[in-house]
């Protein structure tokens, strides 16, 4: 998943470098499988952490920084230029999403619906999240505990500077794999790729 999240990284036309965040016990591995051009640095102990030490490692002429998921292995490269493109045409913060179609329940301590949430206005939000470089520095010397905000999405934490996050249409095959079903979907996907590249 990590090779393929990078390769469509390196595809992107508006990406120049490449960080990885890895575990620190794998950066020697990690640098193995994805070559050279790819700058390896030891993660922390949370993903707040790891982020933070892969902006550090960004070097300084970057405008824009995006922060992606490896559990996103199959990201258009289409959709990694449009999330940069936004970015660089001013906005302080990009993020990919797609409408919701799942009815959605709110619900209490006890499992008890408290009511149905209108999807009309709602959003499932997908990476990479894009930003300008020294909005998403200032984001991450927030105190997430003081401001109440999630360290999950790092959009969340520029949400709490007062800053606009724009939206841009995600992709349907930017899922997060993290169930076993997710990996029989991700392989449907690639099996369609294959076949396009076979007919073109």
């Amino acid at each position: 998943m990590i090779v393929r999240a990078v390769d469509a990284l390196r595809a992107a036309d508006l990406v120049d470098t490449v960080v990885v965040a890895a575990p620190v016990d794998f950066v020697g591995q990690m640098a193995e499988l994805l070559g050279p051009g790819v700058h390896i640095v030891p993660g922390g102990a949370e993903r707040v952490d790891s982020v933070r030490l892969a902006i550090a490692a960004v070097g300084s002429a970057a405008e824009a920084v995006l922060v992606h998921d490896a559990a996103r292995p199959l990201t258009p490269p289409s959709l990694i230029d449009t999330v940069a493109s936004t970015v660089l045409a001013g906005a302080p913060a990009v993020i990919p999403v797609l409408a919701v179609t799942d009815t959605i329940k709110e619900v209490d301590a006890s499992d008890a619906v408290v009511r149905t949430v209108p999807r009309s206005s709602l959003r499932a939000v997908q990476t990479p999240q894009g930003f300008q470089r020294e909005v998403l520095e200032r984001a991450y010397a927030l105190d997430p505990e003081t401001h109440g905000v999630a360290v999950t999405d790092d959009a969340g934490l520029v949400e709490a500077l007062g800053l606009i996050v724009r939206t841009v249409p995600g992709s349907e095959e930017a899922f997060k794999v993290t169930r076993p079903a997710d990996l029989l979907l991700a392989e449907a996907f690639l099996a369609g790729r294959a076949d396009l590249s076979a007919t073109s």
